[in-house]
């Protein structure tokens, strides 16, 4: 497929997708609009819709895909590269880099070092920080990027999960402004339904506010499996 036609499949695939949702709402769906086309296309047509197979291989076409063999060295490149630029980060202990299965990156960010309390908005020192993480990801241009929100579970579902949706985008958009593709980009926002340790103290508490980023290749071929939903990221 060439790239021509990739990006008018993306360009008719947008139409439909954004026809369909004017006249059909799904209000328990967890799957929120991110930043630009990649979170539309992705996000939306991949989980409202049910056209993950066609819609998510068409992105990856029109980004481009790696060699099946390439990915493993592609990511480890990737984490090594992350690994150096968030050396102050982690060392302070507001983020955790792993590696998930399908050779997947993971970056756990700790909302408290990037929000206020019930707020989306980024501190300047986040900023700083994502602006790092972007810089990799603009670089390391074959991959799929999931921003996904979380929260204690203080509140009503309906608060936390419009929060986590909320925070998921506001780090898109920081992403987006570091110069990140927006076609590589979906949010999803989970609200308090992934906690990784126990909303009975203050100290779990803070460790489920959180922000993760799943980093996934595009391979050639399987390219929708790299904009399909994260896994299960809590504990």
């Amino acid at each position: 497929m060439t790239r021509k036609n990739s990006a008018l499949i993306l360009a008719a695939l947008l139409c439909t997708t954004l026809f369909v949702t004017a006249c059909a709402g799904d209000p328990n769906r967890k799957t929120k609009i991110g930043a630009g086309v990649g979170a539309v296309l992705g996000g939306i047509a991949g989980s409202q819709l049910g056209d993950k197979s066609g819609t998510n291989a068409a992105i990856g076409a029109a980004i481009g895909a790696l060699a099946g063999g390439a990915s493993g060295r592609y990511m480890d490149n990737q984490q090594k590269e992350l690994n150096e630029k968030l050396k102050a980060e982690q060392a302070r202990d507001v983020l955790n880099l792993t590696r998930l299965d399908g050779d997947a990156l993971k970056i756990g960010v700790a909302s408290d070092a990037s929000f206020a309390v019930d707020s989306s908005t980024l501190s300047g020192s986040a900023q700083t920080t994502f602006n790092k993480i972007a810089t990799t990801l603009k670089d390391y241009d074959k991959t799929a990027i999931h921003v996904v929100g979380h929260t204690d579970s203080s509140g009503s579902d309906e608060y936390n999960q419009k929060l986590s949706q909320q925070r998921a985008q506001a780090v898109a958009q920081a992403l987006t402004a570091g110069g990140v593709n927006t076609q590589r980009l979906l949010t999803w926002g989970r609200g308090e339904a992934e906690p990784i340790a126990t909303n009975d103290t203050e100290q779990g508490r803070a460790e489920n506010r959180r922000v993760d980023i799943v980093i996934k290749p595009i391979v050639e071929g399987q390219e929708s499996q790299a904009f399909s939903e994260p896994p299960y990221l809590g504990s």
